[in-house]
């Protein structure tokens, strides 16, 4: 990012509002609309100009990240075929997993409702494992999965 600021007046101007005075700006240019306008365009592109930093930082670390899996998965072509075929394998874990949680919810979902002691311990049993599983699901899908020549042109 830029290391230059912009000093920008405040858009807030003050007025004299006590008895028997007619109102006044302390900061007479701020009567036109025309320099509020002007203003809020100065903040606006300000903002762009930041808004098109961080879009080309991420995407270049996207890029730098997506090189490197690529080059991890050509070094190791035996690794990450073995990384697709577990996560294919714990994917029907998952399934199993998620029926086995989908019908304890429907069985207990009015006692879950009723006692928090229940919704708790059920959040308990199944909340960590699945949050686990999930993760693990996902580290072995991205180390197996095929590079797309389309995204790493952009």
């Amino acid at each position: 990012m830029s290391s230059s600021r912009h000093s920008t007046p405040t858009l807030f101007s003050q007025l004299d509002v006590t008895t028997g005075s007619n109102p006044q700006s302390v900061h007479g240019s701020r009567d036109e609309p025309g320099s509020l306008l002007r203003d809020v365009l100065a903040a606006q592109d300000r903002t762009n100009e930041l808004l098109e930093e961080l879009v080309g930082t991420m995407a270049a670390t996207q890029k730098q990240r997506a090189n490197e899996l690529t080059q991890w998965r050509n070094a190791h072509p035996n690794l990450a075929y073995a990384c697709r075929e577990a996560a294919e394998a714990l994917s029907r874990v998952q399934i199993e997993y998620l029926n086995r949680m989908t019908d304890e919810i429907n069985d207990n979902s009015d006692d879950m409702v009723e006692g928090e002691f229940l919704l708790n311990e059920f959040i308990d049993r199944f909340g960590p494992r699945l949050a686990h599983l999930n993760g693990v699901i996902q580290v072995l899908a991205q180390l197996s999965s095929v590079s797309n020549p389309a995204n790493s042109q952009h």
